[in-house]
């Protein structure tokens, strides 16, 4: 039996464009995950791409969690297995993170549990003013496991990120913005069309750079400040043994705009 397309990603000039399809609300299915994981693959090893957007289909949800259903199986099973169960989830979400590219995240609809975790191993978050996103967890007699622990508070604080896991309330969209998790809200309906208006400011830049830049923040932000630096410098160096950097300060001192090669 064939499975069901839950995940899709397209190529619109140099933005991929992936898509999560599972309805009523888009939950982290197995299926999900796995589809997931291959887009991801396959979009590292398209050279076309250098921007990559994410957002869930419908207007309800975003990705609303995880598959709470198929839950009862991991428990009391033993240590191992739910540690296992809990690296499956986080494994597309490394990847996400991990990818060469920039990524946006178009937030349409509700962002709970794994959809905020998802969210979370994203670049850059553009939320709708009525989404509510959050890590309802604690709520179940659980924790979040795909990341959330870790990712949040890097993002907006030990302290902010505690509250948000401990009491297991969701944020609005504006309050999220406030504190930093999310970086722009729009109106409903908006959230791609905003993201893809950054992803095309991204795209006119050359690629080579651009994720220079996201290495040395990502490495960097885990290293003490002096570590980071050397970091930062390393990456400088390499950037400067490139053609794009040579066509670059040329146009800029020539006064005309620069044609990177992969423009």
């Amino acid at each position: 039996m064939q499975k069901v397309q839950v995940v899709s990603w397209s190529l619109q000039q140099n933005i991929a464009q992936i898509v999560i399809d599972n309805p009523p609300v888009n939950v982290l299915s197995a299926d999900v995950i796995e589809q997931l994981n291959t887009a991801v693959e396959e979009i590292e090893k398209d050279s076309k791409v250098k921007v990559v957007v994410l957002t869930g289909a419908g207007e309800k949800a975003f990705v609303a969690g995880g598959d709470i259903k198929g839950f009862p199986e991991w428990i009391g099973k033993g240590v191992e297995v739910a540690k296992q169960k809990s690296l499956w989830l986080q494994e597309p979400l490394n990847m996400i993170e991990k990818l060469t590219h920039p990524t946006i995240v178009a937030i349409n609809g509700l962002a709970l549990g794994g959809g905020c975790e998802l969210a979370l191993s994203c670049d850059i978050r553009i939320a709708e003013e009525h989404v509510e996103i959050g890590l309802p967890e604690v709520k179940l007699g659980l924790f979040p496991g795909a990341g959330g622990t870790q990712r949040l508070p890097r993002l907006i604080g030990k302290a902010r990120a505690k509250e948000m896991i401990f009491t297991g309330e969701p944020l609005s969209a504006v309050e999220a913005e406030r504190i930093g998790l999310v970086n722009h809200v729009v109106p409903k309906g908006k959230s791609l069309e905003k993201a893809m208006e950054i992803a095309s400011k991204i795209c006119n830049h050359s690629s080579i750079p651009v994720s220079f830049a996201k290495h040395s923040i990502d490495e960097g932000y885990e290293q003490p400040l002096n570590e980071g630096l050397v970091t930062e410098a390393s990456y400088f160096g390499h950037v400067f043994q490139t053609e794009d950097v040579q066509e670059g300060v040329e146009a800029f001192i020539q006064k005309r705009k620069p044609n990177f090669q992969d423009q």
